[in-house]
């Protein structure tokens, strides 16, 4: 599965999973069937720009112009980033 990404890859949320704002806790959660996670700031910031209509690669160049930060470190740790969501069937393509 994961074999298969490439900045062209278009990612979106699996079926039943959803990145939702906790208010009363102040923090981002993903939300899924029967379990939940907790994704650390930086990565909750990826997560706001998956819409399954992105590819990655416009992903992580939206991330490296608002971070300003140069475009290979910011691809190589969100490539890490959804690869591991994508195994835990978080994120498809």
């Amino acid at each position: 599965m994961s074999a298969d990404l490439t900045d062209d890859s278009v990612i979106r949320f699996a079926r039943g999973v959803r990145l939702q704002h906790d208010r009363v806790r102040e923090r981002w959660i993903i939300q899924a069937p029967e379990r939940a996670f907790i994704p650390d700031p930086i990565a909750a910031e990826v997560l706001k720009l998956v819409d399954g209509t992105r590819t990655l690669g416009q992903i992580i160049a939206d991330l490296a112009t608002r971070f300003a930060a140069p475009v290979d470190v910011i691809g190589r740790d969100v490539h890490v980033m959804v690869n591991d969501l994508m195994t835990r069937q978080v994120l498809v393509v």
